[in-house]
């Protein structure tokens, strides 16, 4: 698995329900960091009709630190402050792990991790008139973004 999508500490079950959708069509991987602001328990995904849920390729941490403790690769933070666009850079080498990783919905990603890591920092490029993008429709733009830089491995 090349691309993978992690979500901190998500609030909203629709764009965490959207996004796994996205990661089952491209074989992304979901990795996604408690607490979280919805149950995943099986009844819960049964009543929400999710049944592509059992298809993801899906793991849960504890935390920031559990989540770093247990992956290697290149992390780019997705911020609407960014300097470059995700188009300025190169996810193309498909031996390398890539991880796009995403705040929680009302208050972002931890202030200690983003001042660590500005060179990491992207973002997609849109108008003035909104303040960001739709948390799924972002992390859809990026893994087809990953995906055609590296020629839309595995998929048809």
């Amino acid at each position: 698995m090349a691309i993978h999508v992690v979500l901190y500490q998500p609030e909203i079950p629709a764009n965490t329900a959207n996004i796994a959708l996205t990661c089952a069509a491209t074989d992304t991987a979901l990795h996604l960091i408690r607490p979280l602001g919805f149950s995943t328990d099986e009844k819960m995904i049964k009543q929400a009709g999710l049944d592509f849920w059992q298809l993801i390729n899906i793991t849960y941490y504890d935390s920031l630190d559990d989540f770093f403790s247990k992956n290697q690769g290149a992390f780019y933070y997705i911020e609407t402050f960014g300097e470059k666009t995700h188009s300025a850079f190169d996810f193309s080498d498909v031996s390398k792990e890539h991880y796009f990783m995403f705040g929680k919905e009302t208050t972002g990603l931890p202030k200690d991790l983003l001042e660590k890591n500005e060179d990491h920092f992207l973002r997609i490029p849109m108008s003035n008139h909104v303040r960001s993008l739709n948390l799924s429709n972002t992390a859809a733009i990026l893994v087809y973004e990953a995906l055609r830089q590296q020629g839309y491995p595995h998929l048809k």
